[in-house]
């Protein structure tokens, strides 16, 4: 299956309100997940290879987004019936395995990607502290390179967080570069 971009968003989307459960038992809602400065919302999956090429990186950015007051969560909205290796059982696995500091949650009823007008794995979202939304695109200018670790990498997703944090603008939706990934895999009930 071809890879999908993210489409773009106006500055008018704002974060949809969700609650989902989390692997570790816990159930979280958007508001609890945001900080002072703002929330990250990542679509993620277990299986998908764009997302297994960024997960490391996205945990070491999402560790300093945190460290700067942005609230993090990741988000599964896969069909786990057409699709077991993204079970919930197998989604704590993942998120151990890959030491999340953030909660992993489980979209089953596809509403929240629907709300979040989410298409593929990895997508990101961040919003400022009042929820509108300042970023939607890559992780990184590596995306799924065998070798991310190049001296030249644009971190963009890290970039906007930081701008976010100390005040600073952030490049408008319209200049950001979107993700590329898997499609979410979307029930046919």
């Amino acid at each position: 299956m071809p890879a999908l971009e993210s489409p773009s968003l106006d500055a008018t989307f704002s974060a949809p309100d969700f609650r989902l459960p989390a692997t570790d038992g816990a159930t979280f809602e958007r508001d609890s997940l945001r900080r002072d400065k703002g929330l990250l919302v990542a679509f993620l999956c277990n299986h998908c290879p764009y997302v297994k090429a960024i997960v490391g990186r996205f945990v070491a950015d999402a560790n300093e987004a945190l460290r700067m007051g942005v609230g993090v969560a990741a988000v599964m909205s896969n069909d786990t019936q057409a699709y077991p290796q993204d079970s919930f059982e197998k989604m704590g696995g993942f998120a151990k395995e890959h030491a999340f500091p953030f909660p992993y949650l489980y979209d089953a009823t596809q509403e929240t990607a629907r709300a979040f007008d989410a298409v593929c794995t990895p997508d990101f979202f961040l919003f400022d502290n009042n929820l509108a939304l300042v970023y939607r695109g890559r992780l990184d200018s590596a995306g799924a390179q065998k070798n991310p670790h190049a001296a030249n990498i644009k971190r963009d997703l890290l970039e906007a967080a930081r701008a976010l944090a100390e005040g600073r603008a952030v490049a408008t939706l319209g200049a950001q570069i979107s993700s590329i990934g898997c499609s979410i895999k979307w029930r046919k009930d």
